[in-house]
């Protein structure tokens, strides 16, 4: 007896219960759903993983303390989120600057595909996924002001933070009807009636909305707190930096090729062009150490390796493997000079939040208008125009500088105005006082330490004998 195909599929799959909705999600076969969801849980292991690096580079007497505030910024995220902020982020009914209160609560974000943001999965698989990119966003913006920074007035700043100034720049570059994705046409995005264009700058996994924004935010806030006492900021634990880049590195898979959304040939292209451009990165960073001190640093490596994995990041579903060489050279080579040149300047970026990450995200996406191709859009049928280079496409450019500049500009300005307001309340002021910042944050916020002391001594134990023993 022969079967046909509908007596051969599954039963879930013929009846397609899950696919109920006002807006059906157009899923390529099931393994996108699950694609994404293991995406969404290799970025969250970036928060811990921004942690342990930051841990490292910090002295031992704020060991702890790093780790507990990017943890902190995952707790208080995940429920700013449901609240409200992924309805402000991706509701496709706002305005082209925010979006509103659509599915606050995350009420009706089931089964039902996003028509103009993410169809092809169920909207709470992406809002979980997204929800990862905001908590670390915010854990990056305390490599600024780390050692010096109090706990409670922090957890203050991370719930406004993220409503005021992650969603709306999250809006402006992913939302559907933001005004860089529609920069062409935002008189279509602005009204409802008409479906938008989204033809506009492009930012394919977070060079403005997560690098940019969080890099302004740390730059101003340490402006804010200023220097930290002392002289000696030496990394305590050098093993931990590579411990915490080698997580950070694995999540960045699900950070890139997670945000095709599709497990799709395109993704794989995100993730061939994520790991060859850290690599560019951190050999880049790691020649310029040679030259200029004849030594290989390993810090050196796990910077430079951050550094090409921001460049690509807005870059990651746009450009060919030999791109992806060129922007993390690039970019290394550009956020070593914006390191180096920090101290000129005179402000106190303690792990270089703006160095790596606003620097970095800037020059990412202005090498993506550069490079990005046609080709590589094609590879799940997205279609999107390339750039300047590959296809002659200058009005790119001009929208990637117009967005990078904003987004620089508003987190900035905006971080500042947060902090100012919220250091007046009394109790809340952020900066410790001169004899907290010398004990360390450990013991003076959390009465805890990342290692326990142990007094050295010449002495040997001397060794019992038998008779010595009182029975």
């Amino acid at each position: 007896m022969s079967l046909n195909s509908s007596q051969l599929m599954p039963a879930a799959m013929a009846s397609n219960p899950t696919n109920a909705g006002s807006v059906p999600f157009v899923e390529i076969g099931y393994p996108s759903t699950g694609f994404v969801l293991i995406s969404a849980a290799l970025v969250m292991v970036m928060t811990p993983g921004v942690g342990i690096l930051y841990s490292g580079l910090s002295r031992s007497k704020n060991a702890l303390t790093i780790i507990m505030l990017t943890m902190l910024a995952y707790a208080v995220v995940a429920i700013q989120w449901v609240i409200m902020g992924f309805s402000l982020t991706f509701s496709e009914s706002g305005s082209t600057f925010i979006g509103n209160f659509a599915w606050a609560g995350l009420v009706n974000a089931d089964q039902q595909g996003m028509a103009l943001t993410a169809a092809t999965i169920p909207m709470i698989v992406f809002a979980l996924y997204q929800m990862q990119f905001a908590t670390v966003t915010l854990a990056i913006v305390f490599g600024g002001v780390t050692e010096r920074v109090r706990l409670l007035p922090s957890i203050v700043f991370m719930f406004l933070w993220t409503t005021l100034i992650y969603d709306p720049v999250a809006y402006w570059t992913w939302g559907a009807r933001g005004w860089i994705k529609n920069m062409s046409c935002l008189s279509t995005a602005a009204d409802l009636s008409q479906t938008p264009c989204q033809v506009g700058g492009i930012d394919f996994a977070g060079g403005g909305p997560v690098h940019m924004a969080s890099g302004a935010a740390a730059l101003a806030f340490c402006i804010f707190l200023g220097r930290r006492k002392g002289a000696d900021f030496k990394p305590h634990n050098v093993s931990n930096v590579f411990i915490g880049t080698a997580l950070v590195w694995m999540g960045w898979f699900g950070f890139n090729a997670g945000s095709a959304l599709d497990a799709t040939a395109r993704a794989g292209m995100a993730g061939v062009v994520t790991t060859v451009a850290a690599s560019a990165g951190a050999l880049g960073w790691v020649f310029c150490d040679a030259i200029r001190t004849k030594k290989l640093s390993g810090i050196g490596f796990c910077s430079g390796a951050l550094a090409g994995l921001v460049g690509i990041t807005p870059a990651a579903g746009y450009v060919t493997p030999l791109a992806s060489i060129l922007i993390g050279f690039v970019t290394a080579v550009m956020c070593y000079f914006s390191v180096m040149g920090k101290e000129l300047i005179g402000f106190d970026d303690s792990l270089d939040a703006f160095g790596l990450h606003g620097v970095g995200g800037f020059v990412g996406s202005i090498l993506t208008a550069l490079c990005a191709s046609s080709y590589v859009t094609m590879l799940d049928s997205a279609g999107i125009p390339g750039g300047v280079v590959v296809n002659g496409n200058w009005h790119l450019l001009g929208y990637n500088v117009a967005g990078s500049v904003s987004i620089l500009g508003y987190s900035f300005v905006g971080t500042y105005i947060i902090i100012l307001a919220i250091n007046y309340i009394p109790g809340l002021h952020f900066r410790q006082s001169e004899e907290e910042e010398m004990l360390g944050g450990d013991i003076c916020e959390m009465g805890e330490v990342a290692y326990e002391l142990v007094p050295a001594t010449n002495e040997i134990p001397s060794m019992k004998t038998e008779k010595d023993v009182t029975v």
